[in-house]
């Protein structure tokens, strides 16, 4: 196979993260037969610093033309001043809505190595492997908003906004993606208070009418932030909305020990599929070789799963994860003493 691949490295640990994600990629495509054309480009805080915006057209173009896009982390902290007009987390956002990419995909599955990594006890991370979906395009960070004095007070608004269509899809996808799975969806929602959640309700209901082989169940936020650390292994597919999805998958990041681990995928049409790792750019460790790849490593699997349809090469990809933290390969937020290049030689050299 050939292939186009964006790397968008972006700001803090994403260049250290992405450097070894792209060694992966061309260590499977040595060893099967592919070959992977790379373009980088910037996103976030260091693209603010060189373009005066977070997401250059030149760079989204690029995204558009390739088979799919690898991010690192944006954010730095002289851009957390909330008076900041443009701000690293635009280039997000609008890499997103570019892409048309409307479902984030998380895997929470915990190693049984690394259960006493996590803080619960290990018997409530006994089974737990849970998919979040996180619809990407609607809600809070795409409505309405404005900001205006009156009588001396700010008022500002940010309206959650929900189309019918929107949320149809990406629960019909977490029905498609249970059936290979556990075959239990979990649409979480605000229910009782909110009216967009209430559209929600109903159509996971009509989706849920359609699909009678998948068993599923109605949960409120509140109650599933508390499930997902109480009994976690309860949960088989979640689906849930952008703010919602935003908050629980953070905190499921928990289970397995460290967010450092855990990848995700961004979905939409015909369009490349968007990978990332879950965690920030944390500036604090940036150019120490601290960071974990494991995430990053991780969404390489699922880029060559979802993008470039090669099951074996994600496969290989995953066993060769499992494989070395079986072995003891630890970096420094798993307790371990490896640096995030040797973390990554570790996992290359027990690939199949």
């Amino acid at each position: 196979m050939n292939a186009k691949i964006t790397l968008l490295p972006g700001d803090g640990i994403g260049p250290e993260v992405v450097a070894e994600g792209r060694r992966v990629l061309e260590a499977v495509g040595q060893k099967r037969g592919h070959t992977f054309e790379f373009a980088e480009h910037l996103i976030g805080g260091c693209s603010i610093d060189q373009h005066g915006t977070a997401l250059t057209e030149e760079a989204l173009a690029a995204c558009k033309a390739s088979d799919a896009v690898l991010l690192g982390a944006v954010g730095a902290p002289k851009y957390d001043d909330p008076a900041n007009k443009v701000r690293p987390e635009q280039g997000i956002l609008a890499l997103r809505k570019g892409l048309g990419v409307f479902a984030n995909l998380r895997p929470v599955k915990v190693h049984p190595a690394l259960a006493d990594a996590s803080p619960l006890k290990p018997e409530k991370l006994k089974g737990v492997d849970v998919l979040v979906l996180r619809e990407l395009t609607g809600g809070l960070y795409f409505g309405y908003k404005s900001r205006e004095e009156i009588d001396g007070h700010v008022k500002v608004v940010d309206a959650l906004e929900y189309h019918d269509y929107e949320i149809r899809r990406i629960v019909e996808l977490a029905f498609r993606l249970a059936r290979g799975r556990r075959q239990k969806v979990t649409s979480v929602d605000k229910a009782n208070i909110l009216d967009t959640s209430r559209l929600w309700r109903q159509i996971a209901m009509e989706v849920g009418a359609a699909n009678p082989e998948v068993a599923l169940d109605h949960m409120l936020v509140d109650t599933a932030a508390m499930q997902l650390v109480a009994n976690p292994a309860r949960f088989d597919v979640l689906v849930t909305e952008n703010m919602f999805g935003d908050i629980l998958t953070d905190e499921a990041a928990v289970l397995v020990g460290s967010m450092g681990m855990l990848p995700s995928a961004s979905l939409g049409g015909d369009g490349p599929g968007l990978y990332e790792p879950i965690h920030g750019s944390a500036p604090d460790i940036a150019g120490q070789g601290l960071a974990n790849p494991v995430g990053t490593i991780l969404s390489v699997a699922m880029l060559f799963r979802h993008s470039l349809k090669l099951e074996a090469e994600a496969n290989a990809v995953e066993a060769a994860v499992n494989q070395t933290i079986r072995d003891g390969g630890r970096t420094r937020d798993l307790g371990g003493a490896l640096t995030t290049r040797q973390m990554a030689d570790e996992i290359i050299k027990r690939m199949p």
